[in-house]
């Protein structure tokens, strides 16, 4: 299968981001359907993963470790062996919740919404055009029943509403249709 885009030398990377909106003490299995579904997604249209606030088990102390137990407890994307493979690769990391905003090291965040503030609203094409240039985009979901808290919102200079309009979409659904639309937009 030929890249998805040219050499990354040239381009941003661009990270899918799991913000942990459920209860921040216990692992649930929304936690884990997500992680093993954001995996092969990042495998697939050449992104990287990175988590928030997630309440791995205590004894789970890296990336490795954490994918190798979603591996166990998982038959979604093969069995998390996409999941392993992208840790593999040094493309998944873990960070606690962030206190004052994300790490500047992973881009600017984009936080994917489909209530945009209006004077922070970006369109995907400006988010590929980000790409682009060389910057890299952290492109934060939020994880629960209300999606992103409000300090998320703040914390994210730019919201994108991958739909024409507002429609609210599952996670996971959100997820792959902004992975798939990036990686197509960045091969035009």
């Amino acid at each position: 299968m030929p890249p998805i885009a040219p050499t990354m030398s040239r381009l941003g990377r661009a990270t899918i981001a799991l913000y942990n909106s459920y209860d921040p003490t216990k692992f649930r299995e929304a936690h884990r359907r997500a992680l093993a579904r954001a995996g092969p997604l990042a495998l697939a249209f050449d992104l990287n993963l990175a988590t928030f606030g997630f309440p791995f088990p205590s004894e789970l102390t890296t990336p490795k470790e954490i994918s190798e137990w979603v591996a166990t407890t998982t038959s979604i994307g093969e069995h998390g062996g996409f999941l392993k493979e992208l840790t593999e690769k040094g493309r998944f990391q873990t960070f606690p919740y962030p206190n004052r905003g994300f790490p500047p090291q992973l881009g600017e965040a984009v936080l994917t919404t489909r209530k945009p503030a209006p004077d922070r609203q970006v369109l995907v094409d400006e988010v590929v055009a980000m790409l682009r240039s060389g910057q890299s985009v952290l492109v934060v979901f939020g994880l629960g029943p209300k999606g992103a808290p409000r300090e998320v919102f703040e914390m994210c200079r730019r919201h994108l509403d991958i739909t024409p309009g507002g429609f609210s979409l599952e996670t996971c659904t959100a997820m792959g249709a902004v992975a798939g639309v990036i990686a197509h937009k960045l091969r035009e």
